[in-house]
């Protein structure tokens, strides 16, 4: 995947994203639109979809288009599932779609019809193959370079002699590799990478299982970091690591800000998670919608321009990631409205809160 920047600010992502209804064609003309936005996301396996980023996009579509409605559904990791549900949405006369594939590859055909039948196609967070017409993302070569160069800190004098373990993604994922990418380019000739492991489906479950193997490959005490693709992975890395009796967790890595995985943090079993802001990623979503729908170019919500395996030049917005760990859980996720303290806080957690700062 290759990526072309524009002669735009970045920061103007934000302003556009935050704009009136006016952005996207006044308010005269959102009151008149009518359309409809298929959502298809990939998985419950991961909670930001159903938490965070179906409200997200529901509620901005509304600002930008009161009158568009939106058809949802969720593949639960099954890209068969999902090519059944684009097609009942195309029947059903949506107007665009918003999909995060379940199997960027194994939905080339189900876009391919999409754009036959006239209905235009943003991938969201993960880079279908076929003819795209908007992409929104995270810069996931960055996303990697925050785990590697976190792991590399927590691990500090001790890094150049013990043993890393890498918990990959979902092969079918392209984002899965792109992490990996940016996490190689950081800890290569760094450490020592004693096991790699892919995860089917980025679930906890095979996780601990993989993580189990590299245990009893490497034995506990020579894991000096393990380098956890997302927090659903991190999670099954942990529980494995406590099946072992290993008391001494090494630092975990992860990604997604799960609220489960910020109260590891806070508990220390987990070292830190790549916070990818949703609300820019879903506000962006929605703004190329709803032009696609009213057969606007995207030249104004894009920033970039992004190369997939079969279409070149897609309109794409790429924005950042940030690290959280437990010292910035305030300064980000707090401050930004993910969630509050008390959620964060539970009774059990409330002494190690006051010692991270986490205060009402």
């Amino acid at each position: 995947m290759r990526t072309h920047t524009r002669h735009v600010i970045a920061v103007l992502v934000a302003g556009l994203m935050a704009m009136p209804l006016a952005a996207c064609g006044g308010d005269d003309e959102a009151g008149t639109d009518s359309f409809s936005v298929g959502l298809l996301l990939p998985s419950k396996a991961v909670p930001r979809w159903e938490h965070s980023d179906k409200p997200l996009i529901e509620k901005r579509l509304k600002e930008l288009c009161s009158g568009c409605t939106m058809e949802y559904a969720n593949a639960e990791n099954d890209a068969t599932r999902q090519r059944q549900q684009i097609d009942s949405m195309i029947t059903k006369g949506v107007g665009v779609l918003i999909l995060d594939a379940a199997d960027t590859k194994a939905l080339r055909s189900s876009i391919q019809e999409a754009k036959a039948a006239g209905v235009p196609v943003v991938a969201y967070d993960r880079l279908a193959e076929g003819p795209i017409s908007g992409y929104v993302s995270f810069d996931g070569a960055q996303v990697g370079r925050l785990q590697g160069e976190a792991l590399l800190k927590a691990m500090g004098d001790k890094a150049n002699s013990r043993t890393v373990v890498m918990m990959n993604g979902d092969p079918t994922s392209p984002n899965a590799a792109w992490y990996r990418r940016g996490t190689l380019s950081v800890l290569t000739g760094k450490v020592k990478i004693g096991r790699s492991y892919d995860t089917l489906g980025w679930s906890t479950e095979n996780a601990h299982t993989n993580m189990s193997a590299a245990i009893a490959a490497l034995g506990p005490d020579r894991i000096g970091g393990v380098l956890a693709a997302n927090d659903a992975i991190a999670a099954g890395v942990i529980s494995a690591l406590k099946q072992a009796d290993v008391r001494e967790l090494p630092p975990v890595t992860g990604q997604d800000a799960d609220l489960d995985a910020v109260r590891r943090i806070v508990k220390g079993e987990q070292y830190m998670t790549v916070y990818k802001p949703f609300k820019a990623e879903a506000d962006a979503a929605a703004a190329m919608a709803v032009a696609l729908g009213r057969g606007e170019e995207l030249r104004d919500v894009a920033t970039t321009t992004t190369d997939s395996p079969t279409t070149k030049d897609i309109p794409s917005v790429l924005l950042t990631p940030r690290e959280v760990t437990v010292g910035n859980i305030e300064q980000t996720l707090v401050k930004d409205g993910v969630y509050t303290i008390d959620q964060i806080c539970t009774r059990e957690l409330r002494p190690a809160c006051d010692t991270a700062g986490l205060t009402r």
